[in-house]
């Protein structure tokens, strides 16, 4: 059995409420609910909060919250392994025979079933974990930080002249994970006390929108607004409430 594990806290310092908060007529969590249960590789879909408000609405669009993450777990500084370790030993004690976690976070919205099953369906059991990532269309040689008032470079071990000014393509390929989907075994997680392990299989989408501030909500609704074919998650959502 795999299991699709959606986390969604109450607390948010760019977007209050964030992962409720409405995108196309429907709270932003809706999205990554839909998209579970539009795939074919998994079987339950729970979603991880601390809030009973968030876990309202997980239930109306037919979600499962078995329980609430202790708040202690839902902190600005609480990481994603802080709330996959707790739901690992819920499933321990619960006596639950899971195969696969999948990790959806609410925050990449746009997700197409099929490509979430692909996945899974092409997941090698010899590898520790699997993580999502785009692109990027800069690699981070390329980029600046800021010290002492000055412009440098985060490499300083390179030996070139200003080499963050050479062309892109003298650069390895860079990729940012994205959150559309990876895949946590339980045992990974339980004995290496890691979120991925050493051996993560990558799964390269194309590029797609993270919500981390309000003006990414108003981008996506342009793009759905503009778009010719209404997306299948909204179709499916429309027709589902």
């Amino acid at each position: 059995m795999n299991i699709a594990l959606i986390p969604a806290r109450i607390g948010s310092k760019g977007v209050p409420k964030k992962n409720i908060k409405l995108l196309g007529g429907h709270p932003l969590i809706a999205y990554s609910i839909a998209a579970a249960q539009l795939c074919s590789g998994i079987d339950r879909v729970i979603v991880s909060t601390d809030s009973e408000e968030i876990a309202e609405v997980a239930g109306d669009y037919s979600a499962e919250v078995p329980f609430l993450r202790p708040k202690e777990l839902s902190l600005d500084t609480s990481t994603a392994f802080d709330y996959m370790e707790h739901f690992v030993n819920w499933l321990y004690d619960s006596n639950y025979k899971v195969d696969l976690i999948i990790h959806l976070l609410p925050t990449t919205p746009l997700r197409d079933p099929d490509v979430l099953s692909n996945a899974i369906k092409g997941f090698d059991m010899s590898c520790t974990s699997m993580r999502s990532a785009h692109e990027l269309a800069e690699p981070p040689q390329k980029m600046m930080q800021i010290i002492d008032s000055r412009f440098t470079g985060f490499f300083p071990e390179d030996d070139r002249p200003e080499y963050w000014n050479l062309p892109r393509q003298t650069f390895p390929k860079a990729y940012h994970p994205n959150g559309y989907i990876d895949i946590i075994r339980l045992e990974v997680v339980r004995d290496s006390h890691t979120l991925f392990g050493r051996a993560v299989m990558p799964f390269i989408t194309p590029r797609v929108c993270e919500i981390d501030q309000p003006e990414d909500f108003e981008y996506l609704e342009y793009i759905m607004d503009k778009a010719e074919v209404c997306h299948p998650l909204l179709e499916y959502l429309s027709l589902n409430q």
